[in-house]
């Protein structure tokens, strides 16, 4: 069938009706004056219209091209209704599956959430992600997310923050592997290390840089102590039992009144917020019972060191804080001149028990928690630690307190 429309008759037709182009083309125009192009076949003895678009936004050389494509898939047995309807249907399903990373690493974190012993997980996963992955691949579907991506977000700081990288890299592909299971996203995980990542970047403990937390000289300890005792606020009181028990700041800030026999002496810190995973019990010296009768209890929370609010527990940047505002100017730092952080008082008490007393090895490592490689010394330890770090966390509290010299 020829040709019968030409663009000028097109636009100048306003005959209410159906007018044909030929091969299945027609343009159709309304009572209303609207004109759209309409492909008209016959497939199993029923007459099948297709819409292909107004005429404002479909030109007549458009209209033909799309009209042709539509007669090949005749020609090949295909039904052009059938097969709009299944390609709709599959753009609706992949439009159900479609996932940004950001949403589904929030999905996998509340999944893992139950099942992590330390409550601090879920808190560093969110952090980290949104810090290095987020900007650059966190608003795109999970499904196209690649190597180049995954390259991009950790080369600023594989060499510069190795260890972070590192579980940057790690959480990376636990959330693309669950988007995987979930039905989100198809094939290899661009963000695995071996036999792909470890092709493109250096291996990690080829470039780590580790090295210890910035910490005081144990000879400074008494100074600031003084200094940090001048200060106000419950912060400030938290660092200074995280201080004098030699403690981590996570087992201070979740700290819970009832975990305190002040008769007794002992703090006695659940599994839940030890690195272990152990219960781990803690000799209070005269300078930590002092401290704590004279710590206010706060209405309606359970919590020695509340956050801003009664329910929440002081967040780990506030403790920071207050070394940073002593800081100020810089008063405080470790032998290469950085500003020490709360982690590295433990260190400082290390060095102390190390060259400054008699106390065994073994003592301080038990106060520290640390976990022992012997086994063997390490079950005979159990038994007879405790009454041996009492001596050692009085020996360090008077140290502190500048009123005596360390005894073993």
């Amino acid at each position: 069938m020829s040709k019968k429309l030409s663009a000028l008759l097109v636009k100048s037709i306003s005959k209410v009706g159906w007018h044909g182009d030929g091969d299945n083309l027609w343009l159709q125009v309304t009572s209303s004056g609207t004109k759209s192009w309409v492909f008209r076949y016959t497939r199993d003895g029923k007459q099948r219209v297709l819409g292909l678009g107004p005429l404002r936004d479909v030109s007549l050389a458009l209209a033909r091209e799309k009209s042709h494509r539509l007669r090949l898939q005749l020609l090949d047995g295909v039904d052009p209704v059938a097969a709009r309807m299944e390609e709709r249907q599959r753009a609706s399903q992949e439009q159900a599956r479609a996932l940004t990373f950001d949403v589904a690493s929030k999905q996998l974190i509340e999944s893992k959430r139950a099942g992590w012993r330390n409550t601090k997980h879920a808190e560093q996963w969110s952090a980290t992600l949104r810090t290095y992955v987020s900007p650059v691949i966190g608003h795109l579907d999970v499904s196209a997310v690649d190597t180049a991506l995954i390259v991009k977000c950790l080369k600023p700081i594989w060499i510069t923050k190795t260890e972070t990288a590192s579980r940057v890299r790690q959480r990376i592909e636990a959330v693309l592997d669950w988007a995987t299971v979930a039905g989100h996203r198809n094939g290899d995980n661009p963000a695995r290390w071996k036999g792909h990542l470890e092709h493109i970047l250096p291996a990690p403990q080829k470039v780590a840089t580790r090295g210890n937390h910035p910490s005081l000289a144990w000879r400074d300890m008494p100074s600031f102590m003084a200094a940090l005792r001048s200060r106000e606020g419950i912060a400030a009181r938290a660092l200074e039992l995280t201080v004098l028990c030699a403690a981590r700041t996570g087992e201070v800030r979740g700290a819970k009144w009832l975990e305190f026999d002040l008769h007794a002496g002992i703090w006695t810190v659940p599994p839940e917020r030890m690195k272990a995973g152990r219960e781990h019990q803690v000799p209070l010296s005269a300078s930590c019972i002092a401290l704590l009768r004279n710590l206010p209890r706060i209405k309606g929370t359970e919590l020695v060191f509340p956050g801003s609010r009664a329910d929440t527990v002081l967040s780990d940047a506030s403790i920071g804080a207050v070394i940073k505002r002593m800081n100020d100017p810089p008063v405080w730092l470790d032998e290469r001149g950085q500003p020490v952080v709360p982690h590295g008082f433990r260190s400082s008490f290390r060095v102390w028990a190390a060259e400054a007393t008699s106390h065994p090895r073994e003592v301080a490592e038990h106060a520290l928690a640390h976990q022992l490689p012997d086994k063997v010394e390490a079950a005979y330890q159990r038994g007879t630690m405790f009454p041996r770090r009492v001596s050692l966390m009085e020996d360090w509290a008077r140290f502190l307190d500048g009123s005596s010299a360390p005894s073993a």
